[in-house]
């Protein structure tokens, strides 16, 4: 019922920055929260942030400071803007959206729609 489509990934230096975009399609009025996740090779998917309908927002204490989840309603997409980023982010990030609010929002089994990932790669 909802599609997802990230986009804005890439390679950067130790201390840059990337902005990734998602953009949901579909029936994106059920979406309760939407949120970031990513997965590095051989490590399981962490919880990076999301952000709930009122514009709430939730942050993984590893980019806490660093990294801003928004999304523009009118253009049904959401972006992270990632400063300052170091090599331990490199992973495949993934947009995901949820449409109730029954588990934690860093619980990955809670959202129910996924994007295919966009590659970030910070090299020294």
């Amino acid at each position: 019922q909802v599609q997802l489509a990230e986009s804005g990934g890439g390679l950067v230096q130790t201390g840059g920055s990337l902005r990734l975009a998602c953009e949901a399609s579909g029936r994106t009025f059920s979406t309760f929260a939407m949120g970031w996740f990513r997965q590095a090779p051989g490590k399981e998917r962490e919880f990076v942030a999301a952000i709930i309908r009122s514009a709430t927002t939730v942050y993984a204490d590893s980019v806490k400071g660093r990294f801003t989840i928004s999304r523009d309603d009118a253009k049904n997409t959401l972006y992270l803007q990632m400063n300052s980023l170091k090599p331990e982010d490199t992973a495949v990030y993934y947009c995901a959206a949820r449409s109730t609010m029954g588990s934690g929002l860093n619980n990955a089994a809670g959202y129910d729609y996924w994007g295919q990932g966009t590659q970030v790669t910070v090299a020294s």
